[in-house]
């Protein structure tokens, strides 16, 4: 399969730079995968889009302020650097082996699933990507806000290990750090965007991206799902930079993903199962909280527990878990796009992506939103 198959060219005047004025504004266009059948409607109607019965899944992890400018000791350079997670001294939550698959005909077993202790609240080490990574080598040294200096003591490609000269946590980047928006949005943040760029029901720090699709829901909106007898329920996956980043391997197979960490509470595993179950409907509100359900998927069920993922989903994969997703519209030659097709074809979403382009539709993080039916 071809990278290329999964471009599109798309007006620089679509991307949107801000959000709009007001949480849940947006544009959403409802896609029935099935017959291609587009409805436009608002993020405010969803509502009456999905059935009573119907659980929806949603991400609540929160955003660090992650981005954080160094000096480089050795070159006097300015160097942008992105805090990834924390890692313990043995980098305990990389994966160290495959969770034992249940039935051997299950699809996912090619997700890489694995089982991962909690990442720790502050560390000396920290995983993060940098501007100018080339040049960042394994011993340079720089000198960051509040005096804090950090080296770096691994180059594990697109990642680099940073040892900091004392422990740092959320406090740290709270004071100093900046939201690190996509590098398609042309600005520098604001603190607006610390608002913004969070969802309402955001919970556990630990993301270096946020959940997008989260971004369209307000208190007033979830109300509505609720009294409409649509159940809420909320898993965690901190949404790594590699998910975002462009595919630049020729075929998609080739295309190393990066790792995330996710959680899934018991209590939310059972009510999951038991919605498929009794054939109700499973509506999962971003591709992070899909990848996280779908790689907790072994054995017929859904696995409640913190797992390690690398799982990578593009046309071919058998989704188990998720019957519908609500989404944000993607970037070309990305994962996302990649797996938004595999949920609902790869030609029916690029025709709904030239209607949304006809149509104006706003893209990516701050843009509008699909719900694929």
């Amino acid at each position: 399969m071809k990278t290329d198959d999964f471009n599109f060219e798309l007006p620089e005047a679509l991307i949107a730079q801000y959000p709009p004025q007001e949480r849940g504004e947006s544009r959403l266009m409802v896609l029935n995968r099935r017959n291609g059948k587009i409805v436009d409607a608002m993020v405010s109607d969803i509502a009456s889009f999905i059935d009573s019965g119907t659980l929806m899944v949603f991400n609540d992890s929160k955003v660090r302020k992650a981005r954080l400018y160094g000096i480089c000791e050795q070159t006097g350079a300015r160097v942008e650097f992105i805090f990834l997670a924390p890692v313990e001294q043995d980098f305990a939550i990389r994966i160290k082996e495959r969770v034992a698959q249940k039935d051997g005909n299950d699809s996912n077993a090619s997700a890489l699933v694995a089982p991962a202790q909690r990442i720790p609240s502050t560390s000396r080490l920290w995983r993060a990507v940098c501007s100018k990574a080339r040049r960042q080598r394994t011993g340079r040294s720089y000198t960051f806000p509040g005096n804090m200096r950090g080296s770096i003591v691994e180059d594990a490609h697109d990642e680099k290990i940073i040892e900091f000269s004392s422990p740092l946590g959320d406090d740290y980047f709270d004071r100093y750090g900046h939201v690190p928006l996509p590098p398609y949005i042309k600005r520098e943040d604001t603190t607006a965007d610390e608002q913004r760029y969070q969802t309402v029901y955001a919970r556990h720090t630990g993301s270096a991206a946020s959940p997008t699709a989260g971004l369209h829901f307000t208190p007033q909106i979830l109300s509505h799902l609720r009294s409409k007898g649509i159940d809420i329920e909320y898993i965690t996956l901190h949404v790594g930079l590699g998910t975002f980043l462009p595919v630049r391997t020729e075929n998609v197979e080739d295309h190393p993903m990066h790792e995330e960490w996710f959680e899934i509470g018991t209590d939310v595993a059972k009510k999951i199962n038991a919605a498929k179950c009794e054939g109700r409907k499973v509506v999962a509100v971003g591709t992070t909280s899909l990848r996280a359900l779908e790689s907790a998927w072994f054995g017929g069920e859904l696995h409640p527990g913190s797992f390690s993922t690398r799982i990578f989903i593009y046309p071919g994969f058998e989704f188990h878990v998720a019957d519908s997703l609500f989404t944000n519209f993607h970037t070309p030659k990305s994962t996302l796009l990649m797996l938004v097709s595999a949920f609902a074809g790869r030609e029916t979403i690029l025709e709904a992506y030239r209607s949304a382009i006809e149509k104006r539709y706003r893209f990516f993080s701050y843009g509008d939103a699909m719900l694929i039916l």
